[in-house]
């Protein structure tokens, strides 16, 4: 049986209006799993994540791609770039904070514009545990690709902080395809510039527990975010996309589009989409959907959308989740068009995720992602050229 939540009323156990941030751990109790920002993950799985752990030597490998005029460096907690996006809202972010001895910062020049994107590929060792931290400082006016890449297995706590400076743009993807037993908790932080536009591209098809926490604030009137993600868990996945977007600046926009596909009898999903507009946000126009594609019997997608509204002044605001199986009618067309049952389904996966994914705007990147989606279906790569 496949059982679906949609829930626009935020439970009484909290708020995104009273979202607690703190760089320090003893701020937040340790969970008991029943906490709203805690009650789909599987928590007695990831216990050692609320204690807090040193990181085991090796336990990653981060290698950098950086074309000039960017540059990368290694900064430790007292250089002024590190906390320039915000602050952890849990308690496992908030241990990875402190317990991190040092932060990647990547800095894109004001002005510039990169015709490369930067490339971090981070590698995690099999039985090993690591926090991490990420900072991604993009100058006003400039132009910019980020891809964070996951692979390899172990527990992994991490922050990313990205700053998107006046009239910029830039996008920041990040790609979840660990090995069966990698256990991945990120908070993704962005603080978005004056007429700034920032996408952030979630994509997760490999891991044990993947738990991405992407947030927005803006730090001027005009700035635009886009958050966009691709999830496709199997058996023994959960994957899970918390999302938090705080509209306190006026004339800013926010637009969500997630996409989930299930496949075995224990695959789980879960989408948690939070928007917050404040009196002061005049003119916001904001609007999330989640769609979930369950292929298999005893897949479980959870989707909770909420809004909160505290002004009355705003362009637009909505939101929208839906869970189904295969549309029966597309098959039915598909086959009565010549074209066997197992390639229409696989054409109906591929056309689910290609909106999203046909956004990412590298090709190379576009085709390895469909690729492993196809391969998770079955599907060879021979069998999809031919």
């Amino acid at each position: 049986m496949t059982i679906t939540e949609t829930d626009a009323v935020r439970h009484s156990t909290g708020s995104p209006a009273e979202r607690l941030t703190s760089r320090d751990p003893e701020a937040f109790e340790i969970p008991s799993g029943r906490e709203e920002a805690w009650r789909f993950t599987p928590s007695r799985k990831i216990r050692d994540f609320f204690t807090g752990f040193e990181a085991d030597a090796e336990s990653t490998v981060l290698v950098p791609t950086v074309p000039a005029p960017a540059t990368m460096e290694l900064i430790d907690d007292t250089h002024p770039l590190w906390g320039i996006a915000g602050a952890p809202s849990d308690r496992v972010a908030a241990l990875a904070w402190s317990k991190a001895p040092v932060a990647g910062a990547v800095s894109i020049p004001a002005g510039a514009e990169l015709d490369e994107p930067v490339q971090l590929v981070v590698t995690g060792a099999h039985g090993k545990r690591g926090n991490g931290h990420l900072v991604l400082d993009a100058g006003a006016n400039s132009r910019a690709t980020v891809v964070i890449e996951h692979f390899g297995g172990g527990q992994h706590a991490a922050n990313v902080e990205i700053r998107v400076g006046d009239g910029a743009k830039l996008d920041v993807i990040t790609v979840q395809r660990w090995d069966a037993d990698a256990v991945h908790l990120a908070q993704h932080d962005a603080l978005v510039g004056r007429d700034a536009t920032y996408r952030h591209i979630n994509v997760t098809l490999g891991g044990g527990i993947v738990r991405i926490v992407p947030t927005v604030r803006y730090a001027g009137p005009g700035g635009r975010a886009e958050l966009l993600g691709v999830n496709f868990a199997g058996d023994d996945q959960h994957f899970e996309s918390r999302l938090y977007v705080d509209h306190g600046q006026p004339h800013c926009s926010s637009d969500v589009l997630y996409k989930n596909a299930l496949l075995g009898t224990s695959a789980r999903t879960v989408w948690i989409g939070d928007v917050r507009i404040r009196p002061a946000a005049i003119g916001t126009q904001t609007y999330e959907m989640n769609r979930n594609l369950v292929l298999s019997d005893g897949a479980r997608a959870d989707s909770v959308p909420n809004l909160e509204i505290e002004t009355g002044d705003i362009a637009g605001a909505g939101h929208a989740s839906v869970t189904g199986r295969f549309d029966d009618l597309q098959l039915f067309y598909l086959q009565a068009r010549g074209i066997p049952e197992q390639e229409a389904r696989r054409l109906v996966v591929r056309g689910f995720f290609a909106d999203v994914v046909d956004r990412i705007g590298l090709p190379d990147l576009e085709a390895q992602i469909m690729t492993t989606i196809e391969a998770r279906l079955g599907y060879t790569a021979t069998e999809t050229e031919e």
